[in-house]
């Protein structure tokens, strides 16, 4: 670990560039208790134990939270709200306190094996969700995490994504996805076939793209990085060779979405793979999603995010707004268009999904799983 001076150091300059004022937290579960440390950006670190978080409870806890989000059948119910609360009274309430008395806007966690895929965004106080209050993002560990910090607003973006697949279920709202992204941002846009490794490669090469977008499928399973991958339209593209399209070559790429995505939540080895995604692929910062997300409710986010991204100081606090649009209820479907009544704009759905009727998306299962992983900012 890095000393907690350096640390300070960094996000003393990310708070002098941005304006967001970011704290680091380690949250570590012990077989006794669940110790938390808050590294502010001065002062000294402060640390919390909470013996009632033993990590064996923890555990349970988390997991329970997890399946309740993500069981179709609750979608339209609070079920997940009494782990969602408990892990908020744990993880954090004590802090609470000492990050208002610092002025703190960003979390950063650093989190032990068994919790890097917990939903932190949906957390609950009782009267609102963690992300009402704070940007989210989540780093393997500092040494690990390029904390310099650059503008995207003006960035181009490389927009690629599949619709259709041969051994997979279609993403039918993927077109609609990156015409919205094409439609707010400059850049160059590419669906299935033409979604090749050398094309991504080639197009990378001759324009320095510093988003990079990719909806398609991707799942990151446990073990060595040659496990994991992310579905091109000719082949699967391992997370151990992502390395290789020199992304983290000057200039760097700043941000990689991959929307469509999900990682086995559950499963402490593939976390690994989920949380060192950036470091695994060279690039600034990686927003992708826990589990495997609704179509409509991945292109609703995305919209959200990509306008915010435009406009807010950092990458997390675009996750951030969008989120909270959708907690509000600002993003819904109604007879076969999506709403984004927040940005005066409606969406038309693909004919796959236009039967939908009316479907409101506040529910954290549509948003809470996408997670900024590496740099927040």
């Amino acid at each position: 670990m890095q000393s907690f001076t350096a640390i300070q150091q960094r996000t003393r300059a990310i708070a002098s560039q941005t304006g967001k004022k970011p704290a680091i937290i380690y949250a570590l579960a012990r077989p006794e208790q669940l110790d938390l440390i808050v590294v502010p950006p001065t002062g000294i670190p402060i640390y919390k134990s909470i013996p009632a978080a033993k990590r064996e409870t923890l555990m349970q806890v988390a997991a329970n939270f997890s399946s309740e989000l993500v069981n179709s059948r609750n979608l339209n119910t609070p079920s997940y709200l009494p782990a969602s609360q408990q892990l908020y009274q744990w993880m954090i309430a004590p802090l609470e306190a000492d990050l208002k008395a610092q002025g703190i806007d960003t979390l950063v966690f650093s989190m032990d094996a068994g919790l890097r895929s917990l939903p932190l965004a949906a957390l609950h106080d009782g009267s609102q969700f963690l992300v009402e209050k704070y940007s989210i993002g989540l780093i393997p560990s500092v040494n690990l995490t390029d904390t310099s910090y650059e503008s995207v607003k003006n960035a181009e973006v490389l927009a690629m994504g599949a619709s259709q697949f041969i051994d997979n279920q279609p993403l039918p709202a993927v077109p609609a996805e990156l015409n919205a992204i094409a439609s707010e941002w400059k850049g160059e846009s590419f669906l299935n076939q033409t979604f090749t490794l050398n094309n991504l490669r080639s197009q990378r090469t001759a324009q320095a793209f510093r988003i990079i977008h990719l909806a398609t499928h991707g799942e990151f399973k446990s073990g060595a990085p040659s496990n994991s991958y992310i579905q091109l339209s000719d082949r699967r593209l391992t997370l151990d060779r992502v390395r290789e399209l020199g992304w983290n070559q000057p200039p760097k790429v700043e941000l990689l979405v991959l929307s469509a995505c999900k990682t086995a939540v559950g499963d402490n080895d593939a976390e690994l793979g989920f949380a060192g995604l950036a470091v695994q692929a060279g690039v600034k910062s990686v927003l992708a999603s826990l589990w495997y997300v609704s179509d409509e409710g991945t292109l609703g986010l995305m919209a959200e995010f990509y306008h915010f991204l435009k406009v807010a100081p950092i990458k997390a606090e675009a996750l951030r707004q969008a989120q909270i649009a959708m907690i509000k209820g600002q993003v819904r479907i109604e007879n076969g268009r999506l709403i984004l009544s927040n940005l005066n704009k409606e969406l038309e759905l693909p004919p796959e999904l236009a039967q939908l009727t009316n479907q409101n998306l506040s529910h954290p299962y549509y948003w809470s799983a996408f997670t900024m992983i590496g740099s927040p900012w």
